[in-house]
């Protein structure tokens, strides 16, 4: 009996047990519990790690500043003004030199450049410079007829003479002339005296009587003309000659 009633006790606690067994695996397992805090901590945690990462390869990468050179100051050469009266240098504290200006007239420069011939003074009455070299030159020496500005009627001839001196050495014959180079509209009818006779040769240092006749236009005006030496190998020299008229009526 004893031993009966303890397997009949045996065998309820292993039905109980096996009930709880079974109700425990059939039903649902418990879910776990998620923590807020823990999630925020780690997503904080990884984006600072990041960042850091971040900042360090591009502290790697940054390119380091190079330092520019700087300017050098190069010396200037330095330059002394002379004294007034010495010829020293001039002090810095003293006055620099001054550039004075005066209503005093400058005397005209009346000898030509080379190569260059100076033109005539309208009006002359005395000795011009003579323009030209040892061997051929001439000067004006005075007008023996028809001085300038004289009042002439239309239409009429009239002598022009000019006394001139050969200044050159060379004899004036056979290839030189006096030679027309400009003058007014309408003009004076004027030609080239030329020298060909023996008795109109003009040597070295001596004075001759130059003579043309001329013919005055028909309205009114003034004309004139002016005449140079010209030598037998076609160069010009010598004083310029001129005549210069005045016409104040009309040929009828």
């Amino acid at each position: 009996m004893f031993v009966r009633k303890s397997l009949r006790q045996a065998a309820l606690v292993l039905a109980i047990a096996a009930s709880l067994i079974t109700a425990c695996s059939g039903g649902a397992a418990a879910e776990p519990t998620v923590d807020v805090g823990a999630i925020n901590t780690a997503a904080v945690e990884t984006a600072m790690g990041q960042l850091s990462a971040q900042f360090t390869q591009t502290a790697m990468v940054a390119p380091t500043a190079t330092t520019l050179p700087t300017n050098t100051a190069i010396p200037l050469p330095t330059f002394a003004l002379p004294g007034a009266a010495t010829g020293s240098p001039v002090a810095a504290s003293s006055a620099l030199p001054t550039v004075s200006f005066n209503s005093t007239p400058v005397t005209p420069q009346t000898t030509a450049l080379p190569g260059f011939t100076a033109l005539p003074t309208a009006g002359s009455t005395g000795p011009t410079a003579s323009l030209g070299d040892s061997c051929n030159n001439s000067s004006f020496v005075s007008d023996l007829t028809i001085p300038d500005n004289t009042v002439l009627p239309p239409g009429q001839n009239f002598d022009k003479v000019w006394q001139v001196k050969n200044t050159g050495s060379c004899t004036w014959d056979d290839g030189y002339a006096l030679v027309y180079i400009g003058g007014s509209s309408p003009n004076l009818d004027p030609y080239n005296f030329e020298f060909k006779k023996s008795d109109d040769f003009v040597a070295g240092g001596a004075t001759a009587d130059l003579g043309l006749t001329l013919t005055t236009p028909c309205s009114p005006g003034d004309y004139q003309g002016t005449w140079r030496m010209r030598d037998d190998k076609g160069y010009y020299f010598g004083t310029y000659l001129t005549v210069m008229v005045k016409v104040t009526d009309k040929c009828k």
